[in-house]
């Protein structure tokens, strides 16, 4: 039976693509989270209960913690999420993300091509690792093109920086050593599970509340949307045919901007819970949630448009998308509306969805 390495598996992507590989594979899945505020327990309610399932609390970046997981479970495959992953929080404070995004991974690099240095002539040729990024790496798109698999690398934050350094470690641990390599890259995720300093949390929660949608610059900012479930139906898929060295583009084909994306979630929302009849908005002569937006100073080094190109992965490998952005975001925001004590949860004392990524002297 197989075995997989999955880090990073109680964050957002993590959680999803678990309940997927447990329903679609036969393998034993090794789930390994550091539990940081955006890594929950919470979000493997009902996962754990599984025989195949085996959590682990730790960290990528701790080399003996690593290695003796990779002792005690010989995996035949890693899928790296384990990420620092919010823009934002990375303009305050990179240290967090320098330490995850780029030695975290190396580690996990270290450990996985010395395991797969005792494994036999077959084995050795079946071993994967996985390392999951994003778009982000390629930097900023005018009005028109999108980026493939041969875009150069310009990170603009140092989330996006973090991310690149260790989609280069990855290519030259396959270049240098051999390791069963593959790389995947996809579009802004959304759906359930997803940690509330993001877009479509933060304004469907916000609104909700009654509280202001804060929107940066002049929302003209442009991001290609992938449902989660696509997402990990796309790396799952890269996991078990993607040929090693090689990288897959994952997007969603949705490019909207996030004032687009505002509007839609207040128009589902009015749908849902009408502002009208929401006791957060009475007496304050709001008449629907978009009167709730308000645009604020951008954030710094914001890049204007995203957009990949995913034929690569849809022509060599069969994988498509199954969810339309229009049907995948009412979906959200009623889990969300559904949701609200795993909201509150998540958040307790970590986070008040206050601004994030000011620089500050």
């Amino acid at each position: 039976m197989e075995t997989i390495l999955i880090t990073g598996a109680a964050g957002f992507i993590g959680c999803n693509f678990v309940r997927l590989a447990l329903a679609e594979t036969e393998a034993r899945l090794v789930l390994l989270d550091k539990l940081t505020y955006a890594g929950r327990l919470e979000n493997l309610t009902g996962v754990l209960e599984d025989p195949r399932a085996t959590f682990v609390q730790g960290d990528i970046a701790d080399r003996a913690a690593v290695r003796r997981l990779f002792a005690e479970h010989r995996p035949t495959g890693v899928v790296n999420f384990a990420a620092e992953s919010h823009v934002d929080r990375s303009i305050e404070d990179a240290s967090a993300f320098i330490q995850t995004n780029i030695v975290g991974t190396f580690e996990l690099l270290e450990a996985a091509r010395h395991h797969v240095a005792g494994l036999g002539g077959d084995e050795a040729a079946a071993f994967r690792f996985l390392h999951v990024s994003t778009d982000e790496v390629y930097g900023s798109l005018g009005p028109t093109g999108a980026f493939s698999e041969t875009t150069p690398y310009a990170p603009n934050s140092p989330y996006a920086a973090s991310k690149a350094g260790a989609d280069h470690l990855v290519r030259a641990c396959h270049e240098t050593y051999g390791l069963p390599a593959l790389l995947t890259n996809c579009s802004n995720n959304y759906g359930p599970h997803q940690f509330p300093e993001k877009l479509i949390p933060l304004m469907t929660l916000n609104a909700l509340e009654g509280k202001p949608l804060p929107i940066y610059g002049d929302g003209a900012n442009v991001r290609d949307w992938i449902y989660v479930d696509d997402h990990c139906r796309g790396v799952l898929t890269v996991l078990q045919k993607g040929r090693p060295g090689e990288k897959y583009n994952l997007g969603g084909r949705s490019e909207r901007t996030n004032l687009q994306i505002v509007d839609a979630i207040c128009e589902i929302l009015e749908g849902e819970r009408p502002a009208a009849a929401n006791p957060a908005l009475a007496g304050r002569s709001i008449a629907s949630y978009k009167d709730l937006k308000k645009f604020v100073a951008d954030r710094p080094g914001h890049d204007r448009r995203y957009a990949i190109d995913d034929t690569k992965a849809r022509t060599e490998l069969g994988w498509e998308t199954r969810h339309d952005f229009a049907s995948g975001l009412r979906a959200t925001v009623r889990w969300y509306i559904d949701n609200r004590a795993w909201c509150t949860a998540v958040q307790s004392g970590t986070y008040d969805r206050e601004r994030l990524g000011l620089i500050r002297s």
